[in-house]
């Protein structure tokens, strides 16, 4: 399998240079800046939307999984790295790929902000499909930009995809046992004007 993570990445760098556009746009997308503001500002606008109060109160409430689960993701992701120590791709194959990025120090299985995004995208596709598959190719084009860029394997960017929508789908079940608790907290925050 690492052999195949490892063609394609080295195929997929390989590209780098023949088209410098595309190259730009690829840097872009895959720097620590847009995609995140991104996601950020998704979450913000599902808090404030809402054609009727109960509506809206249905979308906070995702929101807060929606926040629940991407921190948690940060946690899993984290226990990860600290147990399955992978190598990214420019360290293991660094002669052979042109690094369009700086060089993150931290394990490379399972991707972080792949991981994020796709939490987040959840949560949006549970409330708004059209909305959840905008973010979900968001968040694809944020993974295959990183792996385009050689700092991800494939199985990285799958691997956090899995963590993001698995620990969605943990924290709407926890959801189920905290309901009170969240529900006061989206009063309060309301009763504060903030919703």
């Amino acid at each position: 399998m690492t052999s195949i993570d490892a063609n394609i990445v080295m195929w997929l760098n390989g590209l780098s240079g023949t088209i410098p556009a595309f190259d730009n746009l690829m840097r872009i997308a895959a720097s620590d800046y847009l995609m995140p503001l991104v996601f950020s500002l998704s979450m913000l606008g599902l808090w404030f939307s809402g054609k009727n109060p109960a509506q809206r109160i249905r979308y906070q409430l995702t929101t807060l999984m929606g926040i629940s689960a991407l921190s948690i993701s940060n946690i899993v992701v984290w226990l990860f790295n600290i147990t399955i120590e992978r190598p990214r791709p420019f360290v293991e194959h660094g002669d052979e790929l042109t690094l369009m990025f700086y060089s993150p120090t931290d394990p490379s299985f399972p991707a972080n902000p792949v991981s994020v995004s796709f939490a987040v995208a959840t949560a949006a596709w549970t409330i708004n499909r059209k909305f959840g598959l905008w973010l979900y190719a968001a968040a694809a084009l944020f993974g295959f930009s990183r792996m385009y860029a050689g700092i991800f394997y494939p199985t990285d960017i799958v691997g956090g995809a899995v963590v993001g929508i698995s620990i969605y789908v943990f924290t709407t079940y926890l959801r189920r046992f905290l309901e009170p608790l969240i529900t006061s907290f989206v009063r309060l925050i309301r009763g504060l004007s903030a919703a």
